[in-house]
């Protein structure tokens, strides 16, 4: 299968950044429409839904650990504890408009049943992770022979997180595969800066540090 050139729209410029949010998380926020229910899977603790929340959505998340649901709480952010791969199921079809997985695709068991269930729970969900066909990545592996580790992903490969590494490539495929519309794409460089809009799928996998993308039923 081809992979082709992405043909999808940008918005620019990006949200103001006042308080230092992530740069996937200001990309995620101006994804979402104003008023929207919205579920966060892997929440973490809870900044992106304080920045949705900031933009008069209905947030609600989900989360793994335990200490991530306890400060989440705490900041009175609507949260629970759960796990992507055996939870989901558990959501009636079409109850979110927007569901998010930010930076947590590649830690799951089941990648593929998970962004199924995404898109089976909400209207549109939107995906963004860590391209692991970045060329830091690729170099560090040629050069010295050793799973590579960049500021972005900075643990060893025997306490990582990440169970299934995917590159931008690799996840336009997975879309294809399981008919999912790409509304929008966005690949950001080492400095959080989107590359450029008309490049080649290839020149994002080896130039993207990570992807954002806008999903909805094919």
């Amino acid at each position: 299968m081809s992979v082709q050139t992405p043909s999808l729209p940008l918005i620019l410029p990006a949200l103001p950044n006042p308080e230092g949010y992530r740069a996937d998380h200001i990309l995620v926020a101006e994804m979402v429409a104003p008023g929207s229910r919205v579920l966060d899977v892997g929440c973490g603790e809870g900044d992106l839904l304080r920045l949705l929340e900031s933009r008069g959505v209905d947030g609600r998340g989900i989360e793994l650990s335990r200490e991530g649901v306890n400060r989440c709480v705490a900041k009175g952010l609507a949260v629970i504890q759960g796990d992507a791969d055996t939870d989901l199921s558990n959501y009636p079809d079409d109850s979110f408009d927007y569901v998010i997985l930010s930076q947590t695709l590649q830690a799951t068991r089941q990648p593929r049943a998970v962004l199924e269930n995404l898109l089976r729970i909400g209207n549109r969900a939107i995906v963004s992770f860590p391209n692991f066909g970045y060329w830091r990545m690729r170099m560090q592996l040629l050069v010295k022979g050793q799973m590579p580790r960049t500021e972005n992903l900075p643990a060893s490969w025997y306490d990582t997180p990440n169970i299934h590494f995917c590159t931008i490539k690799d996840f336009v495929q997975l879309c294809d595969e399981i008919n999912v519309k790409m509304e929008r794409a966005v690949a950001l460089d080492t400095y959080a800066r989107p590359l450029r809009l008309n490049a080649p799928w290839w020149f994002w996998n080896m130039f993207g540090e990570q992807g954002v993308f806008l999903l909805s039923r094919g």
